[in-house]
């Protein structure tokens, strides 16, 4: 198989990137094109909820590559302009702007798109977390805020709580969990998180459903619960998870189904590719499909991408893995410590809150996460790659 003559990467994201440098790295030589819907260079999202959000960054220090970087590169960048429509058959995708644009190869790095609560459109004061001017409009609010609630008790929700409580507002976390992150990190890791938080100040409401929000002349003032309370607001920001950006393939004629459905090298369909959040595909090792909203993913996707497109058959089978900061705790997290696993602590110890924890089930190691031990974290991975099948099945 030859390599194509030409590859558009659809998404100047992380991955988008990625996929063009690692062509580049394999020593792809022809011509290559990243559209991206925002106005702004490639920047990095883990920073935006905590340096960027917080005002220790500028947000100029997000961006993955400088200008320099980027000319090595030699690829046209056409920003500001974002994907409507894709041909699938002739690899032709079609902007907002009326832009055509077609590749022998076409990677799809279009991301998610965050959920909203029901009134959140239009509202002043309301926020999500995706792009670096959603951090600065945020950014902008806590600033001010004298009350800011946090609707969603992920890791992007208490990434936010943590940052506003840090610029001094009075902070509520507000989440469906029984502590912040318990879906992730399980419940005896997730109650010293809680612990964390509001040793610093953030009041938890943890079992908590949200049913709206309330407003005065079109801007927020509160967020009403389920059973009927009101938390006064200055400011919401809203974390309640994200769904893949496929809107714009409805007629693609790509099968969707939660991303944009792939074999297990990453392919849609002939000459097409997903990488990143975006991405829903075969897991060789599983026997089924996986989608996978983190940073490292993004990469490390975009590598095997890269290489499949140069004519190699490389199936992606990744040990999933995040890392979160908050106040003063470093946790990283590889597999899927699922709340029903037996938890062991291995190195270290929890009330010093530096420790890494086995996650089991069934005897087998599923999950291990590290509390501000970072090397030891990396180095108890080993355990985890020879359960990783059960791990993900769950």
């Amino acid at each position: 198989m030859s390599a194509p003559s030409s590859v558009l990467v659809v998404g100047a994201s992380a991955a988008g990137l990625g996929s063009a440098e690692a062509l580049r790295r394999k020593g792809y030589q022809g011509t290559l094109t990243v559209l991206g819907a925002e106005p702004h260079l490639p920047y990095d999202r883990p920073p935006l909820s905590k340096q960027v959000l917080s005002g220790a960054w500028d947000p100029d220090r997000a961006r993955l590559r400088s200008d320099i970087q980027l000319s090595t590169l030699e690829t046209e960048f056409v920003l500001g302009d974002p994907a409507v429509a894709l041909h699938a058959a002739t690899r032709t995708v079609r902007t907002a702007s009326g832009r055509t644009l077609t590749a022998d190869a076409v990677v799809v790095a279009t991301g998610a798109r965050p959920r909203m609560l029901p009134g959140q459109g239009g509202l002043a004061g309301v926020h999500v977390l995706r792009t670096l001017d959603d951090a600065a409009a945020l950014r902008a609010e806590l600033l001010t805020a004298a009350r800011v609630v946090v609707v969603g008790d992920g890791v992007l929700g208490a990434e936010i709580a943590a940052t506003a409580r840090g610029i001094g507002a009075a902070v509520t976390l507000v989440g469906p969990g029984p502590a912040p992150m318990a879906g992730q990190l399980g419940h005896r890791v997730a109650r010293l998180l809680a612990e964390l938080h509001t040793e610093h100040g953030v009041h938890l409401r943890p079992h908590t459903a949200v049913s709206g929000l309330m407003e005065e002349q079109e801007r927020v003032n509160g967020v009403r619960l389920a059973t009927g309370e009101v938390l006064p607001a200055d400011a919401v920001g809203v974390a309640i998870g994200a769904v893949p950006a496929t809107e714009w393939l409805a007629d693609s004629g790509l099968v969707l189904d939660n991303g944009v459905v792939c074999d297990s090298a990453s392919r849609a369909a002939d000459g097409i590719y997903a990488v990143g959040d975006v991405a829903r595909w075969h897991h060789d090792t599983l026997g089924t499909l996986l989608r996978l909203e983190n940073r490292t993913n993004a990469t490390e996707q975009a590598g095997v991408v890269a290489a499949n497109i140069l004519g190699a058959r490389q199936p992606y089978t990744p040990v999933p893995y995040f890392w979160t900061d908050q106040f003063d705790a470093r946790i990283q997290v590889y597999g899927v410590p699922s709340p029903e696993a037996e938890v062991s602590v291995v190195e270290g110890a929890e009330e010093d809150r530096r420790f890494v924890a086995l996650y089991r089930h069934g005897g087998r190691v599923t999950g291990v996460v590290g509390w501000n031990m970072p090397k030891q974290t990396r180095l108890h991975r080993q355990a985890l790659v020879d359960g990783t099948a059960i791990a993900l099945a769950r």
